[in-house]
């Protein structure tokens, strides 16, 4: 443990890595139980340090850079903000969350991952999916049977059935707020897609 000219110790978080807390691929700073995806209780873990976050088990670098390759390819470029408006206000509710997405980037975590310009722009359906989730026993019910997300449906029929209704009797009055909500977190810097450059920095 460090200790500052004025004598207060400074705290090295990568005294914490561990098999629970495993090192950051983007930075090498342990990574914290952050949220759960369900089912099955995954968890998704965060670097308190660059932002990143990480479903399920430890991953290396190389991982990393990876999957920020084949966010970069794809037609529109973009990815999750784990830094996001949405992100801290859904957790384990996060639309983004998904059996597929296992690396949930920030800006920060692209940029020492490989040191390519990075910006947040809205994602206003991915903010009001966030909402509706928080009222659903299902996850991103409404923008499953849309066709833009993968849904995990509820595990039992009149889950399903509240789910449905429930989207279907939110949406509107959610859609007003999620909207404003989501524009102004994006011109705070704090919007829910990073729209990432073709080519990396470095």
């Amino acid at each position: 443990m460090a200790v500052r000219e004025d004598q207060r110790p400074v705290v090295d978080l990568r005294t914490a890595t561990g098999a629970e807390n495993p090192p950051c691929p983007a930075c090498g700073d342990p990574l914290f139980g952050w949220a759960l995806l369900r089912p099955g209780e995954v968890p998704v873990r965060r670097c308190e340090t660059c932002g990143l976050g990480l479903l399920g088990a430890a991953a290396e670098r190389e991982e990393a850079l990876a999957a920020l390759a084949r966010f970069r390819a794809e037609r529109h470029g973009s990815a999750p903000n784990r830094a996001s408006t949405q992100a801290w206000i859904g957790q384990s509710g996060w639309s983004a969350l998904e059996q597929q997405r296992r690396f949930l980037l920030t800006p920060e975590a692209v940029w020492r991952l490989d040191g390519g310009p990075v910006r947040s722009r809205a994602a206003v359906a991915a903010m009001w999916q966030t909402l509706l989730n928080s009222f659903t026993f299902g996850h991103n019910v409404a923008l499953g049977r849309l066709g833009r997300a993968t849904a995990t449906e509820a595990a039992k029929g009149w889950q399903r059935g509240l789910d449905l209704s429930i989207s279907l009797l939110a949406a509107p009055l959610l859609i007003v707020i999620a909207a404003p909500l989501e524009l102004g977190s994006a011109l705070a810097g704090r919007g829910g897609s990073l729209e990432l450059s073709r080519t990396p920095a470095r």
